[in-house]
């Protein structure tokens, strides 16, 4: 019997981790199924997409620079995925129709909580960038209970849009970066580190008790976090843990099954240590 075939699209994405992580998910969950990394051209993410469905795919998971285009590409969409404005994963339903999906928010969510052991209700969440990695994630996260998320980004008129996109699930809301609140989850979801550059960062925003998260995974601490560990950040942590999230709420919506992520990211560690930035 031919094996179901996924993708993950982006560009560039040779170095990306998906294809092995969805490997060792079937492997645990016996399901049998093909996973590889195509990258689309950046003006023809669509048409790529399109061919690859035709040609029998079953699903696919879309990454930079894609994820606004992936709703475009869908027939339908979730509620979350209509919020966000960005989708990270496709479905191929039974008639051929593609479902979107966004599994971003529910994965870092799932990394702060079972994986890092990050306590979210009552905190004080201040996100950096307003763009659709921000977007993706805000939902789950004022789900969770927190005390407020402020958002900061250069453009504070994006930021006080994104803000009010969600300003009904919860205690969200945008300031000027240099006025910043002292953070008790303080995370990087600009692009920044993806070419080793540094987010703007205000006075005081990471103090003692400060858990810096970067949403980008990479073998060496990010710029983000280096900066952050020696300002006193009390921890830090990559993205490698959402990315294995997300990826198994992916696996989940293709499958119907969820897999353990636990021993998926004890196996990939070694392997992100000697990965590029993604």
């Amino acid at each position: 019997m031919v094996a179901d075939r996924y993708a993950v699209f982006g560009h560039p994405v040779a170095h990306s981790l998906s294809p092995r992580i969805h490997a060792l998910f079937a492997a645990q969950t016996g399901e049998s199924l093909t996973y590889e990394a195509i990258e689309a051209p950046r003006d023809d993410f669509a048409g790529t997409a399109r061919a690859f469905f035709a040609a029998g795919g079953r699903g696919a998971n879309v990454t930079l620079p894609f994820k606004g285009e992936a709703i475009g590409l869908a027939d339908a969409c979730d509620a979350a995925v209509a919020r966000a404005g960005a989708a990270n994963t496709l479905r191929r339903e039974a008639d051929g129709r593609l479902t979107a999906f966004n599994t971003d928010g529910i994965g870092l969510r799932r990394d702060l909580e079972c994986n890092l052991r990050c306590p979210l209700q009552a905190c004080t969440v201040v996100m950096l960038g307003a763009g659709g990695a921000a977007a993706g994630v805000i939902e789950p996260l004022l789900n969770a209970g927190v005390a407020r998320l402020v958002i900061g980004n250069r453009s504070p008129d994006r930021a006080a849009a994104l803000a009010s996109r969600f300003a009904d699930f919860g205690p969200v809301l945008a300031m000027p970066v240099a006025e910043l609140p002292p953070a008790d989850l303080l995370i990087n979801a600009t692009a920044a580190s993806l070419d080793g550059a540094l987010p703007e960062l205000a006075p005081g925003v990471v103090h003692a008790h400060t858990f810096a998260y970067d949403m980008v995974y990479a073998a060496r601490p990010t710029s983000f976090l280096t900066r952050c560990q020696e300002l006193g950040a009390a921890r830090v942590a990559d993205g490698l843990g959402m990315l294995v999230e997300q990826a198994a709420e992916a696996f989940l919506i293709w499958r119907g099954v969820r897999p353990e992520t636990a021993p998926v990211l004890a196996q990939l560690r070694p392997q992100a240590d000697s990965a590029e930035p993604s």
